[in-house]
């Protein structure tokens, strides 16, 4: 019996597919239709049409499903369905995950449903590298605006390439491919982080780590150009995506220190592809409300206490420099370790505003590619605290 979707849908469902295409999918039916039409030019053209394209639905009310079961797919197998579980991106992608399994699949790309840039070749894109055999995991490598991507850019990326070794630029981009290896692994602790924030925003942040920590090939990073969505401004939107996502790269972090301790070189990941010279769509940010909700949070007593003897000059500042951001979420970490208290984590929000604030304020007259150097130089910062996080786990 199946975890996360009704057995039933198996029977009108090919016996096996080359392919799976998932798109996850929360009341976005005026961008579905675009992504899965996109989708399954890229099957035609790439995989002769063996494929499944898939829409994992939260309940939405504004008809995405059945957009979706509408729009002209070139005559692919598509379906689309309730998900069983936790509402959120999470459950939807592991019932993918699940029904690709079944399907005898040889690799999974998921695409976000509110995608504007995805063509028909970042199917190959996200899948060369897997049918090629030289990795299980390929995450998205985007040409993206300097304020776009504020958890990766501060807390994910450099968090991950410093004590992993691995430097994936998107960790949690959300249009992965999967092959089957890592199929099997996400299958075997499927049903224990159903109840966790794996099943919500944590489920990028996871299915990356579990690849780094868990295959025996190089993660592949796919040259996909720019990524265009829904962009979230990091002060109205992020909070509860900041917790989920933290919460769940704190709690890999914490139990798998025996697999990364001893890591002390940093690898680039491999880019599959050539990168597009794409212009990216800007994106305004609050810096006054950034640095409005840091001096809000300060008042608590919890996200005082992560600051340590720094509290005057980030009161003085009204931001979080970098040394200093380092410092506090190295200490969270070392904290967290003791009981995995996720009030901890959401302690940390109103800091993650300030060191945003800081950084916008930095680079607010570079354009990309300075920024993206910036961005790029903080994983040494992160590193030269390794050795006294391991002591102290």
């Amino acid at each position: 019996m199946s975890l996360f979707f009704d057995d039933k849908i198996l029977q009108n469902l090919p016996k096996r597919v080359k392919i799976v295409v998932g798109i996850p999918s929360y009341n976005n039916a005026e961008t579905i239709s675009f992504v899965s039409k996109t989708a399954a030019e890229g099957i035609v053209e790439y995989f002769e049409s063996d494929g499944l394209i898939v829409n994992a639905d939260g309940g939405s009310k504004d008809g995405t499903k059945e957009v979706f079961m509408k729009t002209d797919t070139k005559n692919l197998p598509k379906i689309a369905y309730d998900y069983i579980g936790l509402p959120g991106k999470g459950s939807a992608m592991l019932s993918v995950i699940e029904l690709a399994k079944n399907l005898d699949a040889e690799a999974i790309v998921f695409l976000d449903s509110d995608l504007k840039s995805v063509r028909p070749w970042w199917i190959e894109r996200l899948t060369g590298p897997i049918m090629n055999g030289l990795s299980d995991y390929v995450a998205p490598y985007y040409v993206r605006h300097k304020y776009d991507g504020t958890i990766t850019n501060q807390v994910c990326y450099p968090l991950v390439a410093s004590l992993f070794g691995q430097a994936i630029r998107q960790p949690i981009g959300g249009d992965f491919g999967v092959g089957k290896n890592m199929i099997d692994v996400y299958l075997k602790t499927a049903s224990s982080v159903a109840k966790t924030d794996v099943a919500r925003f944590g489920i990028d942040i996871w299915m990356t780590t579990n690849a780094i920590l868990n295959s025996n090939k190089k993660v592949y990073q796919a040259a996909l150009g720019a990524k265009v969505h829904d962009p979230k401004d990091p002060g109205a939107d992020l909070s509860p995506m900041f917790k989920q996502v933290v919460g769940t790269l704190f709690d890999i972090i914490v139990d798998s220190v025996s697999k990364w301790k001893d890591i002390d070189s940093i690898e680039e990941a491999p880019i599959y592809g050539e990168v597009p010279q794409v212009a990216v769509e800007p994106i305004n940010i609050n810096i006054e409300n950034l640095k409005k909700q840091l001096l809000e949070g300060l008042k608590n007593e919890e996200t005082k206490r992560l600051i340590n003897d720094q509290l005057e000059t980030i009161m003085e500042k009204k931001k979080v420099p970098l040394q200093i951001w380092v410092d506090i979420l190295f200490n969270a970490l070392i904290e967290y370790s003791k009981n995995k208290d996720k009030k901890l984590v959401e302690s940390l929000v109103p800091l993650y505003f300030g060191r945003v604030a800081d950084f916008a304020e930095l680079t607010k007259d570079m354009n990309e590619i300075e920024a993206e150097k910036v961005i790029k130089d903080q994983i040494n910062v992160f590193k030269n605290k390794k050795d006294e996080l391991i002591e102290k786990l």
